[in-house]
Order: C-alpha cells, then sequence, then structure tokens
C-alpha cells in the first residue's frame, strides 16, 4: 500500500459537524485524501447532510458522553477524533488515553487549559502580565469605561453588550447570566488562527482582521502579518498551556501591543479565511495528531487575503424534526 492509499484508509471522526468549525474540518479531513465521519448531536446538523458518513451523538451534557463518544469511534473504525466543541473539550479532558489504547489518535487541551478558556474569569486570572483588558466580576467596580458586559461562560456574541452610559448597569447585570465587566479596548479587532505542538512549539500563528462578523463568527475578513500578535500568542500558550488547534481574539493599535480579549481551546468557525490564505493548519494538524511532524513551509500564509463567506442551502432526506438517532446508527 503506498502513502496515498494508506491516508484514503484513514478514518478521522469529526465532531461539531453542525457549526462551520465542524464543516471545514471535515471538508480538510477529505482534502487530505482520508475519510471524514461527521458527528453532531443534532441529526439535521448541516455537516451531517454533505454527502460524508456521518453519525449523531450524544450531547456533551449527557452522562458518559466521553465513552459513547469513544464507542461510537471504535464501531466506525476511526484511526482518530477530532472534536471542534469547547463544551465536549471540558468532559474529555485528561481522558486521551481511553481513545490511544484503543487505538484511536486523540488530542485534548489539559484540563486546566479548557476551564482557563470557557470561564471568562478564570482566564483573566490566569494570564497575569498578558495585555488584555481589565475585568470585574458582576459589575464594574473601579474599572475605567467605556465597558463590555458579557457571561461568564458564553460562546459568540450572544449577550454581549457595550455599555456608554453607567446607568445601564442595573438592566444589562440583571439580563445577564453570570456577568462580568471589562473595560472596552481601543483599536482594530482580529482573530488569529494558531497551530501549537504537544511540546509548546508555536508552528503557526495567522491573524486575521474581523471585518465582519454575524453571531460571533466572522463573515468576512483579511489576513495580515503582525510580530506583535505572534509574541501575544506565545505569552498565552505558556500562561494557558495551549496546543493544537485554538484561536486567539483581541485588538491591535498602531502603538503599543496585542491585546487579548479570548482564547478559544478549538479551532474557530473563521478558519477558511486562513486557509485561504495558504496556511494548512487542519493538514498539519492532522500529521501531528497522527504521529507525524509539521511541515513549516505548508503554514505560511498570504497577508492581505480577503474572503466572504455566502450560504448554502440542502434539502434534508430521512429526518423529522423531532428524529433522535443513536451514537452508533
Amino acid at each position: 500500500m503506498n502513502e496515498t492509499e494508506a491516508q484514503m484508509a484513514v478514518r478521522v471522526l469529526v465532531t461539531g459537524g453542525g457549526g462551520p468549525a465542524g464543516v471545514v474540518v471535515a471538508r480538510e479531513v477529505a482534502r487530505a485524501g482520508m475519510v471524514p465521519v461527521v458527528g453532531d448531536a443534532d441529526p439535521q446538523g448541516a455537516g451531517l447532510h454533505l454527502g460524508y458518513e456521518s453519525v449523531v451523538l450524544p450531547s456533551a451534557r449527557e452522562a458518559g458522553f466521553a465513552h459513547r463518544l469513544l464507542e461510537a469511534a471504535v464501531r466506525r473504525e476511526c484511526a482518530a477524533v477530532v472534536v471542534t466543541v469547547g463544551e465536549e473539550l471540558e468532559r474529555l479532558a485528561g481522558r486521551e488515553r481511553e481513545f490511544t489504547d484503543r487505538g484511536i489518535a486523540a488530542w485534548f487541551p489539559a484540563a486546566r487549559t479548557v476551564t482557563a478558556c470557557l470561564d471568562k474569569w478564570a482566564f483573566a486570572q490566569a494570564i497575569p502580565g498578558v495585555p488584555a483588558p481589565g475585568t470585574a466580576l458582576g459589575g464594574p467596580g473601579a474599572l475605567p469605561g467605556p465597558w463590555i458586559v458579557k457571561p461568564r461562560r458564553g460562546r459568540g456574541s450572544r449577550d454581549v453588550h457595550a455599555v456608554h452610559d453607567p446607568a445601564d448597569f442595573p438592566t444589562l447585570l440583571r439580563r445577564v447570566p453570570e456577568p462580568i465587566v471589562q473595560t472596552l479596548l481601543p483599536g482594530r479587532e482580529f482573530t488569529a488562527d494558531c497551530l501549537i505542538g504537544r511540546d509548546g512549539t508555536v508552528h503557526a500563528v495567522v491573524p486575521r482582521w474581523r471585518t465582519q462578523v454575524r453571531g460571533g463568527i466572522a463573515t468576512r475578513g483579511t489576513t495580515f502579518a503582525d510580530p506583535r500578535v505572534a509574541d501575544l500568542v506565545g505569552r498565552l500558550t505558556g500562561a494557558l498551556g495551549l496546543t493544537g488547534l485554538v484561536n486567539v481574539q483581541g485588538f491591535l493599535e498602531e502603538d503599543g501591543p496585542a491585546r487579548v480579549v479570548e482564547v478559544n481551546p478549538r479551532c474557530s468557525g473563521g478558519l477558511p479565511i486562513s486557509l485561504a490564505a495558504g496556511a494548512d493548519l487542519v493538514g498539519q494538524y492532522l500529521r501531528l495528531l497522527l504521529g507525524g511532524e509539521a511541515d513549516g513551509a505548508a503554514l505560511r500564509h498570504e497577508p492581505g487575503v480577503t474572503t466572504v463567506r455566502s450560504f448554502t442551502e440542502h434539502r434534508v432526506h430521512g429526518f423529522g424534526p423531532d428524529a433522535r438517532v443513536g451514537a452508533g446508527s
């Protein structure tokens, strides 16, 4: 069996197939010559209807999620699993050995890393000395304004509000679940898609301006290069123990350091922008996941590449609104 044939025999279970990150990772798995098996807890998740093999998985909130994900991967004869949902990583942290003992390559961040990234108050405590906005729990305290109010745990732009008048705080603090308050940073907002090795080596940092954002996901963006962003990612890697495909969000002024707002311990929904700029982030992640080495030349990106996102509708056959399929189906 030659190398191409060996790659085509590799089956990779990709979770989060109902979201943009899962869809793009599945596509890149196929592009790498492997077989994507797309999983999601929603039987009508978009990625389950794009022509790939699919499996309906339990929700991360359900008991025994890690074991059931493992059994689904074993039953589908997958050689590896790629997780694109932060809440799933919470359940999987520290359980990599359970997968590798069954012959399935897995790469889960450490529990402390996931906790710090998904809990914004814990995140603020975990990065002393890293440029970031002032953060207070439950109210503005002595933080200078203007401010941002957001949930302590949340995703995308849900329940995120800018505050310019302190009189708005009483209403917003009641409306937002477990609110934290941060000083609104000046400058231009960016996201950096990053690939970091298990040993903490930063293999790639691909920053892009968040030109247009809908539902917390970049739908238009332009790549750029700035050593200040790479420096920020290096400092965050050391402070948080980041590994794998992650994304860093922050603000950059013309003068001064890049400042971080948050880090996701998974790949981003806006990843196609970085891929379009030439950085083979998913392909090289798969090489590392399967025990190989990253090719630095394949991770270089072109600054100044702009992409826009469009949407395509797919007619779904065989799934009613109340359909539920077991993890092994």
